[in-house]
């Protein structure tokens, strides 16, 4: 018997699908029976992507800085059941007299803005019983000297998804607040200079080591299909804020 709530033949759009934590969402969604579309703005790698997830999968070229572009999207798309916000640059972590304004204000168009649109536009196309869960992470809980920009963009979704979830009842709305994870999200560093960072944080966590994007995966796939939790920010960071 299918379970009411699981993922077969559900039909699950990610939005930064093609690579790092949306990669393994849409992976993890496919294995369990998913028909998964992956909206990404390089056409290159939705296709290897697809091509490495295999069965049902689609995907299609969105600018999700571009509202246009997001409404057209899901107004082609039709109606589909869990809505995945992965989307997201490399991070830049700077302290505040060095920080670039602009560059800041980019961060928010994407982490944010584009997180908005997306849910504006899709949720209108979301089945009953269907969900949205969104991307957020640790720095809004343990900022770091140099992550103001970044934790105030985690915080803003935080606060953004408690609201979503009452403002889009329901329609289920979480969020899921990774630690660091090994992807390229740090390929603004050096390759040396990010494996020595990844061996430093992940030898002071209770875990032994940084995520890695599969870990971070199921907690997605979980939300999805637990039909008792909304409003919630799902902490899966290796026990960073512990120590």
């Amino acid at each position: 018997m299918q379970r009411q709530n699981g993922l077969e033949n559900k039909r699950v759009v990610v939005m930064g699908g093609s690579s790092g934590i949306g990669l393994a969402v849409a992976e993890l969604s496919a294995t369990h029976g998913a028909e998964v579309v992956i909206a990404s703005s390089q056409e290159a790698r939705i296709q290897q992507a697809i091509s490495a997830i295999g069965g049902k999968t689609q995907g299609e070229v969105v600018d999700v800085s571009d509202e246009r572009s997001v409404e057209t999207f899901f107004t082609r798309l039709g109606a589909f059941d869990h809505l995945v916000f992965t989307a997201g640059d490399s991070l830049q972590l700077d302290e505040l007299a060095s920080t670039n304004l602009q560059q800041a204000r980019h961060a928010f168009e994407l982490r944010y803005w584009s997180a908005l649109a997306s849910v504006k536009y899709g949720n209108k196309q979301i089945r009953k019983s269907g969900s949205i869960v969104l991307t957020t992470g640790i720095a809004s809980q343990r900022p770091q000297k140099g992550w103001v920009i970044a934790s105030s963009v985690c915080g803003t979704i935080d606060a953004l998804t408690r609201a979503l979830a009452i403002e889009l009842a329901p329609i289920r709305v979480n969020a899921v607040s990774p630690g660091v994870v090994r992807t390229n999200l740090w390929r603004s560093m050096g390759a040396t200079e990010r494996e020595k960072f990844f061996e430093s944080v992940g030898s002071s966590l209770p875990v032994g080591r940084v995520g890695e994007a599969r870990d971070i995966a199921q907690a997605y796939v979980f939300l999805m299909q637990e039909g008792f939790a909304t409003g919630q920010v799902f902490l899966i960071d290796g026990g960073t804020v512990l120590v």
